[in-house]
C-alpha cells in the first residue's frame, strides 16, 4: 500500500519519537509526564500544520490498551495523517488498530514529488531491532516499484553503533540492512529513533539522523542515564531533485 501526497514545491514532515506515554496522562516516565511533553509538541504542529507526521516507535512504554487510548486523545487535534512505526515496546495489534482511525494511517510507503519514504519495521522479539527476511523483501520490493528520484527510510533502531550503552539493544542484523541500502543507490539517508538523542552521522556514503525523544534524552554514556530537556521532536524537508533537509526542535515547558 502505498500513500501519495498532492503536488508541491516542498513537503514538511514532523517527526516524534519515542513517546513512552503510559495509562494515565499523569504517569511518570524517568521524573517526566510524558503526555504532557507530547501534548505540547502537538500544540506547536497545529498552529504550524505539517504534511504529515511520523511516530517512529515507543509510542508507549506499558504497552496498554489506555495508553493507546491516550496516544489517539492526543493526536486528535491533527488534520494531517499521522503514520507509525513499532518500537520495541510497541504492541503490533494495538498499533494497527490505531492506526485504523484517522488522523493515523496504515501505510509505510509514502510518495512524495520525487521523494519515496519507506517506513521499516524493525521490531524483534528482544529490545533490541531486527531485520527480518520479510522486512527485507518488502524493501527490495518497494525499491524495484519505486519510480522516484531518492529514498529515505525511516525505522526505530538505530542501525550502527553509537558506542555507549544503548548499543547492546541496537540492530541485530544491521549487515543485512546495509547490504540492502548497498544495492539501492538512491537511498539518501535512514532516520531512527531508540536513541533518545539527536545527532547526524554517515555510513556507506549514506546520511544517519537520529531524532531526539519527545519524552526524555539519553545521554551517550557507558551507563545508562537520561535528561529532561523538554520536549523534542524533528522537522524534515523534502523537495524537488532529491533535496532534504531537518532541524531538531525543541519546547521550553514552564516548571
Amino acid at each position: 500500500m502505498q500513500y501519495s501526497f498532492s503536488a508541491k514545491a516542498q513537503y514538511r514532515l514532523a517527526q516524534i519519537t519515542d513517546c513512552h506515554l503510559l495509562a494515565s496522562a499523569e504517569g511518570v516516565y524517568h521524573q517526566v509526564q510524558p503526555a504532557a511533553h507530547l501534548a505540547a509538541i502537538v500544540a506547536t504542529l497545529v498552529i504550524e500544520q505539517p504534511d504529515a507526521v511520523l511516530l517512529t516507535g515507543d509510542l508507549t512504554q506499558d504497552h496498554t490498551a489506555a495508553s493507546y487510548q491516550l496516544l489517539a486523545k492526543l493526536l486528535a487535534p491533527l488534520s494531517c495523517p499521522v503514520f507509525c512505526l513499532p518500537g520495541n515496546h510497541d504492541d503490533i495489534a494495538m498499533l494497527a488498530q490505531l492506526c485504523s482511525e484517522a488522523p493515523f494511517r496504515p501505510e509505510r510507503n509514502l510518495q512524495l514529488g520525487d521523494w519515496q519514504l519507506l517506513l521499516l519495521n524493525s521490531k524483534g522479539d528482544t529490545p533490541a531491532g531486527a531485520f527480518v527476511p520479510a522486512e527485507q523483501a518488502w524493501l527490495q520490493t518497494a525499491c524495484k516499484h519505486s519510480s522516484a528520484a531518492a529514498i529515505w527510510l525511516f525505522c526505530h533502531h538505530h542501525p550502527a553503533p553509537l558506542h555507549c550503552f544503548i548499543d547492546k539493544h541496537g540492530q541485530q542484523d544491521a549487515a543485512a540492512l546495509w547490504q540492502n541500502i548497498a544495492t539501492e543507490p538512491r537511498i539518501a539517508g535512514i532516520a531512527h529513533g531508540h536513541a533518545h538523542y539527536a545527532y547526524q552521522s554517515q555510513q556507506q556514503g549514506v546520511t544517519i539522523v537520529g531524532c531526539p525523544a519527545s519524552s526524555v534524552q539519553f545521554l551517550a554514556t557507558p551507563d545508562w542515564q537520561t535528561k529532561d530537556d523538554g520536549p523534542q521532536w524533528c522537522d524534515w524537508y523534502f523537495a524537488a531533485q532529491g533535496s532534504v533537509s531537518w532541524q531538531f526542535r525543541r519546547l521550553q515547558l514552564s516548571k
